[in-house]
Formats: C-alpha cells, structure tokens, sequence
C-alpha cells in the first residue's frame, strides 16, 4: 500500500467517523466504528509505507544496467 492509498483510507475514514451520522444505515451497521478501522489501517500503511521507503531504493539499484542505444544497420 502506497502512501496515496493510506491518504485515501485516513480520509475516507474521517468522514466515516466524524461527518456522517451514525444512524445512517441503521442500527446494526456502526458507520464511527468502520471510520475508526480505516483510520487504522491508514495509518499503519502510511507509517510502513515511509519505513520501507528507503529500502526500495537500494533494491532497485542493484538491477539497474547499462545499455547503449545503437539502431540496428539496415
């Protein structure tokens, strides 16, 4: 999960929690509590989005290669 993504989920859950009504669908679906574990979840991947970070860096150097662009002769 990308960090866009957690973005997307602390958002999402926010209004979840705190902009719509708890009633809404009613009582046995609690909207607060659902808002509440998307906030979660947004937050653990934007934690552990920025955490491996820079180990993806190092990873893909290492298969970086070098080619020269020469068009074939014809």
């Amino acid at each position: 999960m990308g960090v866009g993504v957690s973005i997307f989920f602390l958002t999402l859950g926010a209004i979840l929690r705190f902009a719509i009504e708890p009633d809404v669908l009613g009582r046995n679906v609690h909207i607060d509590i659902i808002g509440i574990i998307f906030m979660i979840v947004g937050g653990v991947g934007a934690v552990l989005s920025i955490m491996l970070a820079p180990k993806r860096e190092l990873t893909s150097e290492g298969r970086l290669m070098h080619r020269e662009n020469h068009p074939p002769e014809v």
